[in-house]
């Protein structure tokens, strides 16, 4: 019996607590929104799309945490930024001067890749929320409720907060931080505070600051009637975010909280965990580009939450041949993964790499290359090579390793021994147009046996012959894609 896909488990028990679900998911536009940050998006989806396929009802939230503070001057940032440190993300003009400010700069390329990636979702924007009074009972529940909370933090994490404290951040009007400022009283209609910067006055509670953290992130929950939500490990360590949350949502604010899924780092190879602050990533805008979107999803989907998932953007031939297996295999993960009703032919990526290189990327050359490498070209593989070799160039001139490239040039200037001429003359003469890629790719090791020549020496020679290095695409397939009279005329040239 084939193992129940882990977003099917977690919409199972999804409807056993109601049949209407509220996904949140969250994430800082401090930098970059990187294919790490992108596993929230994709998990809180897939669970969207198994809860529909059972009967349910299900939306998602993104909540773009744009009000947070900028907490220090990344490497990526000018200089002049340090003095932007503790103002509100929103409130921070674009580092490029192309955006409205520096949230939207780094939002709105990841909103566009949601889209491309089928992800639909409900966007809130945090400063918006909290400007339009829609946290304004909240933050006076919190207020009134700050004794109740500063001992729940306490008995969850272990840490007494200081006596000063209150669970709300002021925004200064005169310096413009969120970090500086101090409540020091409060009624119904304002909020006092002092501020480091000297200044003393009254915050409104509609945008005149946001609460803390944990607080906040209970608080979105009663606001939004979320049912579910996935985040990082961090978050669900003992005595953390999550914990405290829970607490805080049942003891202050009065619901349950959400269905938590707890997911894994996406590592990048050889760099470890991605960050934005640090400038370690992959912006998921550029792997829509450069990939189709249904791979993007499969590399998340295909994995349960919890389990890391280690990404190398140069071995993605090696994730698109196992996806396309699961194509064939009719696997959830593939339908979980799939964003529009894109039709796969028989004709694998990692073969419209070498074609799209043969052909020049000329896509009518590609068909008739296809063809006569056995490929029946009809409606569905028109469409579909269409589509994807055009990621095919994209991935093959971003990421792929230098191995994988190569050009047929005119004339290759390279020495043959003996050897080599002796095999290349007897494998040119024995080559024949009607074989197929594996009979012509099992006449080098024939060949070579005769003249005595190890094998990886044969296929070193063709490599030389026809592209003037020592290696190449697979030698059958290459050699029928460029036609085998070009590559006997080649040889004997």
């Amino acid at each position: 019996m084939t193992e129940i896909h882990w977003a099917d488990s977690i919409a199972e028990e999804l409807l056993k607590r109601g049949n209407k679900h509220r996904i949140a998911t969250g994430i800082t536009p401090s930098g970059h929104i990187h294919i790490g940050n992108l596993r929230e998006m994709l998990t809180a989806d897939a669970v969207r799309r198994a809860v529909i396929d059972r009967g349910g009802e299900a939306e998602m939230v993104y909540i773009a945490d744009t009000f947070d503070p900028l907490r220090r001057r990344y490497p990526f940032l000018p200089e002049d930024y340090e003095n932007y440190v503790g103002m509100p993300l929103s409130e921070i003009p674009d580092p490029e001067g192309c955006h409205e400010n520096y949230a939207e700069h780094f939002l709105q390329p990841f909103l566009e890749s949601l889209d491309i990636l089928g992800i639909e979702v409900q966007i809130k924007k945090a400063d918006r929320m909290y400007k339009e009074g829609l946290y304004e009972d909240a933050i006076k529940t919190a207020l009134k409720n700050r004794d109740k909370i500063a001992q729940i933090i306490k008995e969850v994490t272990g840490r007494a907060v200081d006596e000063t404290w209150y669970p709300f951040m002021p925004l200064c009007k005169q310096c413009g931080r969120l970090n500086s400022a101090k409540v020091v009283g409060f009624d119904d209609n304002w909020i006092y505070y002092s501020c480091l910067c000297g200044y003393e006055g009254k915050a409104s509670y509609k945008g005149g600051g946001k609460l803390t953290w944990r607080v906040d992130w209970a608080a979105r929950w009663k606001i939004l009637s979320i049912t579910c939500e996935p985040f990082g490990k961090d978050h669900a360590a003992a005595g953390g975010s999550y914990d405290t949350g829970v607490r805080l949502a049942r003891e202050v604010f009065g619901i349950e909280p959400p269905f938590p899924i707890v997911y894994e780092w996406i590592n990048l190879k050889g760099v470890g965990a991605m960050k934005s602050s640090k400038g370690i990533v992959v912006p998921v805008r550029e792997m829509v580009e450069v990939l189709p979107p249904e791979i993007v999803r499969y590399l998340i989907i295909r994995s349960k939450p919890e389990r890391h998932i280690e990404f190398d953007p140069s071995a993605i031939l090696d994730l698109v041949d196992e996806f396309e297996e699961a194509v064939k295999r009719e696997e959830r993960s593939v339908k979980l993964s799939m964003v529009e009703d894109a039709e796969y032919s028989d004709v694998p990526f990692r073969h419209l790499v070498v074609v799209g290189q043969i052909a020049n990327w000329e896509f009518e050359k590609v068909l008739k290359i296809l063809e006569r490498t056995g490929y029946k070209i009809d409606e569905v593989t028109r469409k579909d090579v269409k589509r994807r070799l055009v990621y095919a160039k994209r991935w093959l001139e971003k990421y792929a390793p230098e191995k994988l490239k190569f050009e047929i040039k005119e004339k290759v200037d390279v020495e043959f021994s003996d050897k080599e001429r002796d095999f290349l003359n007897s494998y040119a003469e024995k080559l024949r147009a009607e074989m197929s890629p594996e009979e012509i790719h099992e006449l080098v090791y024939s060949v070579a046996s005769e003249i005595g020549i190890k094998p990886a020496k044969a296929f070193q020679a063709i490599y030389k012959a026809i592209l003037g290095k020592t290696y190449g695409p697979r030698a059958g397939y290459f050699i029928k894609s460029l036609g085998v009279e070009w590559v006997k005329q080649r040889i004997k040239a």
